[in-house]
């Protein structure tokens, strides 16, 4: 599943091989999956898009905001699979569950191994999708200050208990992590997954402010997670330090072996003695 630096990546390179080009033809797809969510059908999407130009993309938390010009907005979301640029003439996938066709031939294919939105909305429709409206600062935000953050600690301490990874992967609550990110960003803030957020210190919540974000620019600078691909179909460059590759072996700070536990609906990877 792609996280913020994914989304980041694939943008950047969608603004380098793709702005400024026409689409000439543009399709949902020949594989049917339940779990692909479009808001047209075929014939009104191949409709919509024809003759659009490419315009600037953007990420947003986990979804991907590519501009189809003039009018129209196509928005990729909660997505994983493969989005892959094929150079003009070369051949393309058998399946996909989207496909934008250009004038010059190259195309863009998406397809999705577990689920993910692909919509096309009216400019400034998208606004009102659900995940997208009243979105919380991202890490790469510049309103995602140390304040900010503090304030949606206290805010969240007022409710239901929760705990350092509910922060991190659940509802979105900080756009655009994953449990995948997450992992390194407890490690580095040196706290247990189940550590309470009522219960950080002032110390600890700075702490963990600075891992988010510094995690997450390093895994962008790396262009992304080594287990994603990026439109090319290159790993990225970031190899996570808590992971299922690194289960079992030496934690690099003190050399307590990395345990596996299950938690939250998914697997967590820690160091026992260095996360508390």
């Amino acid at each position: 599943m792609f996280e913020l630096p994914e989304c980041v990546t694939l943008t950047r390179q969608m603004n380098e091989t793709l702005r400024g080009k026409t689409v000439q033809r543009g399709w949902l797809g020949n594989s049917p999956h339940k779990f692909v969510w479009y808001n047209r059908k075929p014939a009104e999407f191949e409709r919509l898009t024809r003759g659009k130009t490419v315009g600037t993309a953007t990420a947003k938390g986990r979804w991907m905001l590519v501009p189809l010009e003039p009018g129209y907005l196509l928005v990729f979301g909660e997505c994983g699979g493969r989005f892959l640029y094929h150079e003009p003439g070369a051949e393309l996938p058998a399946k996909c569950h989207l496909l934008l066709e250009f004038g010059d031939k190259s195309a863009l294919s998406v397809t999705t191994q577990m689920w993910g939105a692909m919509e096309l909305f009216e400019q400034g429709k998208e606004q009102e999708r659900k995940y997208i409206k009243g979105m919380r600062p991202t890490p790469v935000d510049k309103e995602f200050t140390f304040g900010c953050f503090s304030e949606l600690v206290d805010e969240l301490t007022k409710g239901e208990k929760r705990s350092v990874k509910a922060l991190l992967t659940q509802e979105q609550l900080v756009p655009g992590l994953g449990n995948s990110v997450a992992q390194d960003i407890m490690f580095r803030a040196g706290l247990h997954p189940r550590h309470a957020i009522a219960e950080l210190s002032a110390a600890q919540r700075r702490g963990l402010h600075s891992a988010i974000t510094k995690t997450v620019r390093e895994v962008i600078a790396k262009g992304g997670r080594s287990d994603e691909l990026d439109l090319f179909a290159r790993p990225g460059g970031y190899e996570r330090v808590m992971s299922g590759r690194t289960a079992g072996k030496p934690c690099p700070e003190c050399g307590t072996k990395i345990e596996k536990i299950a938690y939250l609906g998914g697997a967590c990877y820690l160091c026992p003695k260095c996360q508390e």
